[in-house]
């Protein structure tokens, strides 16, 4: 098993006293370069936990530890070093004229030389795609293509863990599935753990973890296939099951014998082409 990277220790945290508790005893670990989709309904906890772990907010109740350190007050600056985080909007993030500039930004304020930061543009824009949109000014970009420059943003001061805060929520279908391909290339080619935090159940396929929220607490960790196989329950608390899996239920209605979860269109297809060449 990889080394610890984050560490949740029954964390409870509210907004204020008057409201209730945003999450509630709270535990979980996650791995160095894993990657893990924390899943849920609006108003389920997950994005409180992207803010948590970035230091953005402090629990009442329990500890975090990211790398071994407590995050708090003292903590905070050094720890948001290791943790790169991506949020919904990506017009919120941008600060420079020009994409360049934007990805330079995070590496000025840490005191980089020039020479490194010219490097370091070069390999993150790369990373995303983004290369050839050095000097264009970010609002004349697409939503998408805004995401992956925020992306390299991150990517560019070197951190432990990138985590994807519904960075994809505001994008239509196409741009959805290159921001996941993109983060996928990412985290297989970068030493890093990816987080991504979402209520589309279609973006966790490729996770190696899943953890599913509801009403502040874990309802469930385990794989996306074993996550997929929970559909009654997922559709009560308020998740959309993806197309394939609940067409994969369906034709089970119809006595085809599908065997195992599919994850994808692909996989569906496979079990169907196997159980054709039987007959």
């Amino acid at each position: 098993m990889e080394n610890k990277l984050i560490e949740f220790r029954n964390v409870s945290f509210r907004y204020t006293d008057e409201q209730p508790w945003v999450l509630k005893d709270c535990s979980f670990t996650i791995y160095e370069n894993e990657w893990v989709a924390i899943i849920g309904h609006n108003g389920s906890g997950k994005s409180t936990i992207a803010k948590l772990m970035n230091g953005l907010i402090f629990p009442q109740e329990g500890e975090i530890l990211i790398g071994g350190r407590a995050v708090n007050e003292e903590t905070v600056w050094s720890i948001r070093h290791d943790v790169g985080m991506v949020f919904q909007n990506p017009d919120n993030q941008f600060v420079g004229t020009t994409v360049q500039d934007d990805v330079a930004f995070g590496m000025e304020n840490r005191g980089f030389s020039r020479d490194e930061m010219i490097r370091r543009i070069e390999e993150s824009l790369a990373a995303v795609g983004m290369q050839d949109y050095r000097l264009t000014e970010p609002y004349r970009l697409s939503g998408g293509q805004k995401q992956r420059v925020a992306i390299a943003g991150v990517l560019a001061i070197s951190p432990q863990v990138l985590i994807l805060d519904e960075a994809t929520s505001m994008l239509d279908p196409r741009g959805r599935l290159e921001i996941m391909h993109t983060v996928s290339n990412i985290q297989t080619d970068r030493d890093l753990s990816l987080i991504t935090i979402t209520h589309d159940l279609n973006e966790v396929v490729q996770a190696g973890r899943v953890i599913v929220m509801n009403k502040g607490e874990i309802w469930k960790e385990g794989t996306p296939r074993e996550i997929f196989t929970e559909k009654k329950v997922l559709r009560q608390i308020g998740l959309d099951v993806p197309f394939t899996s609940t067409l994969a239920e369906e034709l089970r209605n119809y006595q085809i014998p599908i065997e195992m979860e599919p994850l994808n269109h692909e996989e569906l297809l496979e079990e169907l082409w196997t159980l054709h060449s039987k007959m």
